[in-house]
């Protein structure tokens, strides 16, 4: 379907099944929020609010909420555009087969942005405060923008093909913000905004930023799609839409999108920040309070009947995990194209996306020797951790594709078998010390700084993994309890973290218990706070383990040494998974507003059935 706008979109997918409508007044401080997140966890149906509370304009949620809305929405296009990204990735496939890819130059040239300065009548004005001011979490320091696109220019190159078009949320008010006159950008490191701001800086000029929200749905998706170089966001948008990308300049130079439903323009000046958060987000936790770029506001644009569009972030799997799996159905292999020798690389949603990235790749290096182990797959875990966002990566396990050909790195507790099973301890974990990390990761030791942890293996099985512990299990002071989470990783609940220097000494006493005990089925274990909590299924496992962990600083090990500067242990791994003092807060429901959206779902309410 071309849809025109985000209101022709609502319309088919309500005619189709896909959309509800909530006709009674909600209010944006927690309770949209709350209803969008129980509505996804049903994997329930798009949400359009049709009476927001202190603002006059209607809004949508969870149109991407499941991946079988998201094809619905594109249906008619996803072929086209697969093929489109395939080609851009690879253009000897034109060669090869010049038929099977005939109507992809023409899709993406047919797709080009096109001017319409006509559309300029077709926008009225507003303020900031008249916006729906929806807060999704208790602590969130004000009201934000979760589904935006943002637009700037490079200064050195203008125009929209040379743009960035991206996904980075904006708050509306809170903190120290003049309501109506000022609003915080935030964005984090290896986005295209951040070239553009640092070379506006360079020459002292306020670069020029145009906030979108609304529009036809592959604008959004647009803004967060991994695209090949040279494929502009725009022209993406038009050839996903069926509908060229449609814009103008308003009187003050600032990019308008002429199908978008609210316009928020404004300028950054260099080095003028404000505190920015803090903001319930997607690994989970809260990220705090920090100083990000101002933005002044000159003007806030509005269609006729225009349609807010948001969603909520919060602990994963959420509406931004079916966004992802959108993206990779459009994709498909377009990064390992892209790594010579990678086969396979998936970062880990239910981990929070960077903290957990698996891959497969190709060993061989030395074909002629019997025994394999990790070469090139080290040569090709180094190439991720320096390709893009795949670098915000923490922790890396990769495995040979010649160990099982059917390993798929989508299946978490195959694929962290198959390495533990191949695992040695004393020779494959790589650490990176002192470097970056994800900017919404409170892990490390400050913004944006931390550790990782390359963990490969290939060859043989070593060993074979308990589902059960032995007898007489004897775990030293501090520790209580312990819980098999899968076969081969066992999580032990310990006392409450107090500090570093504790930590080493509590270490120091769990080694001497485990030292001499037979635990060889277990080559991974997890101190964690909660135990049964975090053995209880294989998402639990994940997230706490590794989003509450430092590699450099929370990965010890049973027996361990240092040789020539290479760490090893030849007992088990530890990774220390409690909560630190310097972690940001977890995510936790208003238990007052969760009563009020119980009573959504009483017969004759609105969300009878659903949740």
């Amino acid at each position: 379907m071309a849809y025109k706008s985000l209101a022709e979109c609502v319309s088919d997918l309500e005619k189709h099944g896909h959309l509800i409508r909530i006709k009674e007044e909600v209010d944006p401080y927690l309770e949209m929020a709350a209803i969008h997140l129980r509505v996804y966890e049903k994997q329930g149906p798009a949400l359009f609010f049709e009476k927001v509370k202190g603002s006059p304009f209607p809004a949508v949620s969870n149109l991407f909420g499941t991946l079988e809305r998201s094809k619905f929405i594109f249906r008619d296009t996803l072929p086209k555009v697969q093929q489109l990204v395939s080609l851009r990735n690879d253009p000897m496939k034109a060669l090869k087969n010049p038929f099977k890819y005939a109507g992809s130059a023409m899709s993406a040239l047919s797709a080009l942005p096109m001017k319409t300065p006509s559309a300029k009548n077709n926008f009225k004005k507003t303020t900031i405060d008249q916006l729906p001011q929806i807060v999704n979490w208790p602590m969130d320091g004000g009201p934000f923008v979760t589904m935006p696109q943002v637009y700037t220019e490079d200064i050195e190159k203008p125009g929209i093909l040379n743009a960035n078009l991206g996904m980075y949320r904006i708050q509306l008010g809170g903190n120290d913000y003049i309501q109506n006159k000022e609003i915080g950008l935030h964005y984090q490191i290896h986005r295209g905004i951040g070239v553009h701001q640092s070379k506006a800086n360079k020459v002292g000029q306020p670069l020029k930023v145009s906030i979108f929200v609304g529009g036809p749905p592959s604008h959004p998706l647009a803004a967060v799609m991994p695209l090949p170089e040279g494929l502009s966001e725009m022209t993406f948008a038009g050839a996903l839409g069926d509908r060229r990308f449609r814009y103008f300049y308003d009187d003050e130079g600032f990019c308008i999108s002429a199908d978008a439903d609210f316009v928020i323009t404004g300028t950054v000046y260099p080095n003028e920040n404000k505190p920015e958060g803090p903001f319930g987000d997607h690994l989970g936790y809260y990220s705090l309070t920090h100083p990000f770029p101002l933005m002044k506001v000159h003007n806030v644009y509005h269609k006729q009947d225009a349609i807010w569009s948001f969603t909520v972030v919060g602990r994963p799997p959420q509406e931004d995990t079916s966004f992802g799996a959108l993206i990779h159905e459009i994709t498909g292999s377009a990064i390992p194209q892209e790594i010579h020798g990678l086969k396979e690389v998936h970062a880990v949603d239910t981990a929070g996306v960077h903290p957990l990235l698996f891959a497969i790749g190709s060993e061989r290096y030395t074909p002629y020797l019997k025994e394999r182990r990790p070469q090139e797959i080290l040569t090709i875990a180094n190439h991720i951790l320096g390709k893009n966002q795949l670098s915000l990566a923490k922790y890396v396990f990769i495995a040979a594709k010649e160990d099982d050909e059917k390993l798929s790195t989508h299946h978490i507790q195959e694929f962290l078998t198959h390495i533990l099973e191949r695992l040695d301890l004393t020779r494959d974990i790589h650490f990176y010390t002192n470097t970056t990390i994800d900017t919404l990761d409170y892990s490390g030791d400050g913004l944006n700084s931390g550790s990782k942890v390359v963990i490969a293996a290939a060859g043989e099985k070593k060993r074979t993994l308990w589902n059960a512990v032995p007898e007489g299990l004897k775990m030293g002071d501090g520790c209580y309890q312990y819980h098999v989470a899968i076969p081969g990783i066992l999580v032990i609940e310990c006392d409450k973290y107090i500090s570093a220097e504790k930590t080493a000494a509590e270490i120091a006493l769990l080694n001497i218990s485990l030292i001499d005990q037979d635990l060889s089925g277990f080559p991974l274990i997890v101190l964690a706070d909660d135990s049964a909590f975090t053995a209880a299924n294989i998402d639990n496992l994940v997230w706490i383990t590794f989003t509450r962990s430092n590699p450099a600083a929370d990965i010890y090990g049973v027996n361990d040494f240092t040789i020539n500067k290479h760490w090893g242990c030849k007992g088990s791994l530890i990774i220390d998974a409690r909560k630190k003092p310097h972690h940001a807060p977890e995510l936790i429901k208003d238990q007052s507003t969760e009563l009020k959206i119980n009573q959504l779902a009483k017969a004759g309410r609105p969300l009878h059935g659903i949740i």
